[in-house]
């Protein structure tokens, strides 16, 4: 999909889910995970500079539950949207009612984003799809990050990990923001999300028969959209900060990018 320069709007997710102190934050005592340093750099404005540093981004807004966390830490051109107390779901909900189509999405703990793979990403996009989400193929991933472990879940033809990296490109796409709602709370158990996604699916997913082909139709008959994964290029766009270990994988990936530039 062709994406002109500054067209899309972006969307970073960085409250905190309702209910449950984030634990990163908490080893690491700071309010928000959003603002835990990566690398000396508060993993928020890692994600940001990958945005800015992206062509076909213009407008960049951040949904957070206490905004006074980030003040005077965001660029002044940098938006600030409620966080949803409904969850992540609700959240892009909101962002897409306030900030309409196409949107990206990501989170502030994706501290290893980088602007070429947000570039990659949009431009295989189908421009028949309403909603496309970034996977990281699991060969893919263990060829870039070695020894890593992720979730990944596995189809028949294909198994990958998802990157936090989402195109919402139409405004049909609301309607699987709805059905997000219904899964989230799943999200690391994929066999639970395929009965929620009906028992045919989850035959499939235990037959090991289900196919990405398969698994997108169903989102999109469930959703009344085209949806679609997309495989990235680079492993690494898996990596996410959720525990101590991703904290310090992603700090040595880091380190290991700068030393090997000239």
């Amino acid at each position: 999909m062709s994406t002109p320069r500054g067209a899309l709007s972006a969307l970073v997710l960085a409250g905190t889910r309702p209910g449950t102190p984030d634990p990163m934050a908490q080893a690491y005592g700071v309010s928000h995970k959003a603002i835990l340093p990566v690398a000396g750099v508060p993993m928020i404005l890692r994600v940001i500079q990958a945005l800015r540093a992206t062509p076909e981004i213009g407008r960049i807004a951040v949904c957070i539950d206490a905004p006074a966390v980030l003040e005077g830490l965001l660029p002044t051109d940098i938006e600030i949207i409620p966080a949803s107390p409904n969850g992540p779901s609700a959240s892009v909900l909101a962002g897409l009612e306030r900030m309409g189509t196409p949107l990206l999405v990501t989170t502030a703990d994706n501290a290893l984003l980088r602007s070429a793979w947000i570039s990659e990403f949009l431009a295989r996009c189908s421009p028949q799809s309403d909603v496309a989400a970034a996977v990281a193929p699991e060969a893919v991933v263990l060829r870039d990050v070695p020894g890593t472990k992720r979730t990944f879940v596995r189809l028949a033809d294909m198994a990958f990990s998802g990157c936090n990296l989402f195109l919402f490109r139409t405004p049909a796409a609301l309607q699987v923001a709805a059905l997000w709602q219904r899964v989230e709370k799943n999200r690391k158990h994929p066999l639970r999300i395929a009965w929620l996604l009906g028992p045919g699916i989850l035959l499939r997913a235990l037959c090991k028969k289900l196919t990405r082909a398969a698994l997108c139709a169903r989102i999109g008959a469930l959703s009344g959209t085209t949806a679609e994964l997309v495989p990235l290029s680079d492993g690494r766009a898996a990596v996410d900060v959720d525990k101590p270990a991703d904290l310090e994988l992603t700090e040595k990936l880091i380190a290991a990018e700068a030393a090997a530039k000239p």
